[in-house]
């Protein structure tokens, strides 16, 4: 078993080899907008490195980077000496998912644990990436067999991005996610606390929905930090739904400060 995945990560430093910064982007549970925060994080990189920025969408159950980036509907292309290109998105965004593969956005993917394990592994190791500046790996949600896979075939990983929101048992769940990747040796980058508050688009006023400090507290307890707060803006959502958001103005600052935090561990 070790040596498989010693082979396997030899063989992803391989392909991977020319990426200069890999974020995995985990949340404990599903519902906590996880991909919107890997998309629109990826947005906001590739606005700074045009051409530079990959996605790997591994979530198979629900393969939703496409439609967050404006790219549903396409399909991926014949391999060329049996590896994958990926699909080019907003801003030469390099991206990879599970949905370019699929029938139509409503198939889904009925597939038992090893089925899913073997074929994150092939995702792992069958797309040529190129050179890039970052490349973002948006987990399958929870701490079960497919991230805990993931997360030990991934090579010098830079760190980890845990999302969470407010709500008290959605930080419970969060923290697992936390633990493991530091069982797992694996960097924490920090909290992201997503729909932080519901901004209302006709008077601006902030409203706490589903309470408030809990990404602080988090960030206390676990001693690590939390990234920044983002808002439950409809905009987010009425883009999203329509493909490429353009408020990921609101992660622009979160962006830069993962950037900044991995580029001082680098030096």
């Amino acid at each position: 078993m070790q040596s498989n995945l010693q082979q396997l990560e030899q063989e992803m430093k391989s392909i991977l080899k020319k990426v200069k910064r890999k974020i995995v982007v985990l949340s404990g549970k599903g519902g906590v907008g996880k991909s919107t925060v890997a998309a629109n994080l990826a947005l906001a990189f590739a606005e700074r490195f045009p051409e530079q920025v990959g996605i790997a969408d591994l979530d198979f159950s629900g393969p939703n980077i496409p439609k967050i980036l404006g790219v549903e509907g396409k399909r991926m292309e014949a391999p060329k000496d049996d590896k994958f290109d990926p699909i080019n998105g907003p801003q030469g965004l390099k991206i990879v998912s599970m949905a370019f593969f699929l029938d139509s956005p409503s198939t889904p993917v009925i597939w038992r644990g090893p089925l899913k394990i073997k074929a994150l592994r092939q995702f792992l190791t069958d797309f040529t990436w190129g050179d890039l500046e970052i490349l973002i790996f948006d987990m399958p949600p929870g701490t079960g067999d497919e991230a805990i896979s993931v997360m030990q075939m991934i090579p010098d990983m830079d760190g980890v991005v845990i999302v969470t929101t407010p709500q008290e048992v959605s930080l419970l769940d969060t923290g697992k996610s936390l633990i493991m990747s530091r069982k797992m040796d694996r960097p924490v980058i920090g909290v992201v606390e997503n729909m932080s508050a519901f901004i209302c688009p006709k008077c601006g006023s902030k409203h706490t929905i589903f309470g408030e400090g809990g990404g602080i507290q988090m960030a206390k307890e676990f001693g690590t930090e939390l990234l920044g707060q983002i808002p439950l803006d409809p905009q987010i959502r009425a883009e999203e739904d329509h493909g490429i958001s353009q408020a990921f103005e609101y992660f622009k600052p979160l962006a830069e400060k993962i950037l900044e935090k991995i580029d001082k561990v680098k030096k």
